[in-house]
């Protein structure tokens, strides 16, 4: 038997449920951690001798659990393990009526890319972006993107006491960004440039939000995230040392915003396109798009 095609968000919601990391996964199966990372990423998938040795240590783990269990869906694989997941488009009741979620058409592609790519994108970041309220200054916020059971990709970043959660969608080569912020709830939309190598170590789009001034003026302004390490694959220890992140300090430093001033703050309109030193809109073209990434191994960037 072969590992079904929705195989990565199954072994995903399998370790999420047995509370096993990757690397306790390879060492448990004597294989390279390497190797697990590719099946979550959706890059390879476990061989039949592979998928035998990884059925019988969740069954020693899971009683009852075959090898047919693989070809479940990922909601009533959830239920063999005793959970429940919430179907995305579920019925959701507020204040006692009950009212349809929100439909969106494009999730099942933006799972499908999450499946192949999650890998890409799954680490710990640092926005570098400019300052609505203090014009001139450059911010950090710190966090940690993973891939969830639900087959999205979950981000959460924030600094200053101030937290942003939600998803990030790859469709077409880009990453689409819904956050909320935890106090208010207030949305905030972002695109961002994706890297076509394995691994992606900068991103740079922009970010519409409402800005932290009493009128809550509708701001647009060009956001880079940078990678500041790998995920560890234990759950825990990956959000207590995002929390650590986030308590650092959230002013950017000289140095950085000697490397990103230029891009972040822009010249834009038109007496910035009739001098030649900027253009007639905030954009963030391919063309002059600083997003990067690495191959397996380091060999390639760009």
């Amino acid at each position: 038997m072969s590992a079904p095609e929705s195989f990565p968000a199954k072994l995903d919601l399998v370790l999420k449920t047995l509370s096993m990391s990757r690397g306790r996964l390879a060492a448990e199966l004597g294989v390279d951690k390497s190797l697990v990372g590719r099946w979550t990423s959706g890059a390879v998938s476990p061989s039949a001798h592979s998928l035998e040795n990884l059925t019988r240590l969740v069954t020693s783990k899971q009683a009852g659990f075959t090898m047919l269990d693989w070809d479940r869906d990922l909601a009533s694989l959830a239920r063999v393990f005793g959970q429940d997941l919430a179907e995305p488009a579920a019925a959701n009741p507020v204040n006692g009526v009950t009212t349809p979620g929100l439909p969106l058409q494009g999730l099942d592609i933006a799972r499908l890319v999450t499946e192949r790519r999650a890998a890409t994108y799954e680490g710990f970041w640092r926005t570098t972006r400019p300052s609505i309220a203090m014009p001139g200054k450059l911010f950090h916020d710190y966090g940690i993107v993973r891939k969830e059971a639900n087959g999205l990709l979950r981000m959460a970043v924030g600094g200053s006491g101030l937290l942003f959660e939600g998803w990030l969608l790859p469709v077409e080569g880009q990453l689409f960004c819904i956050l909320f912020d935890t106090v208010g709830q207030t949305p905030v939309f972002g695109i961002f440039n994706g890297v076509a190598l394995h691994k992606a170590t900068r991103l740079d789009g922009l970010i519409l939000a409402a800005a932290l001034n009493s009128s809550r003026t509708p701001s647009a302004f060009p956001t880079v995230l940078d990678r500041l390490g790998d995920l560890s694959g234990d759950i825990a220890a990956d959000d207590a040392h995002a929390r650590e992140l986030q308590a650092l300090d959230t002013q950017a430093k000289p140095e950085v915003v000697a490397e990103l001033g230029e891009h972040l703050i822009r010249n834009v309109g038109p007496k910035a396109v009739e001098q030649g030193t900027g253009e007639l809109l905030l954009l963030s073209s391919w063309a002059n798009s600083i997003s990067r990434g690495l191959s397996f191994g380091g060999h390639l960037a760009g």
